[in-house]
């Protein structure tokens, strides 16, 4: 089974960081691009980064850049999303997703992390 787990997500005040883990399992990720998202109360969810896991290459949303920044360990299965100098219009449930580069959408999600930050 594919599973993909997010963690540390937390209350943080405005300027704050927070550093969000994923671990995968259940599968070689080796070809797949790694996706971050969130969504806010009342908001589609919405796409923050990706990485594909071979090259290390990233994207960003134009709200992440600067920001945020997204990277995986190989020998640990996990993906990062290095949050810095938050603001409230950040909080939101914050997932990690994984696609096969040869598809379009992404086939694994996680569960969720809460990142509240306050003002």
């Amino acid at each position: 089974q594919v599973q993909l787990v997010e963690s540390g997500g937390g209350l943080v005040q405005a300027g704050g960081s927070l550093r969000l883990s994923c671990a995968a399992s259940g599968r070689t990720f080796s070809t797949y691009a790694m996706g971050w998202f969130r969504q806010a109360p009342g908001k589609e969810r919405e796409f923050v980064a990706r990485i594909w896991w071979s090259s290390g290459i990233t994207y960003y949303a134009e709200s992440a850049k600067g920001r945020f920044t997204v990277s995986r360990d190989n020998a640990k299965n996990t993906v990062y999303l290095q949050l810095d100098n938050l603001k409230p219009e950040d909080t939101a449930v914050y997932y990690c997703a994984a696609k096969p580069s040869q598809f379009h959408d992404y086939k694994y999600w996680g569960q969720g992390t809460q990142v509240t930050v306050s003002s």
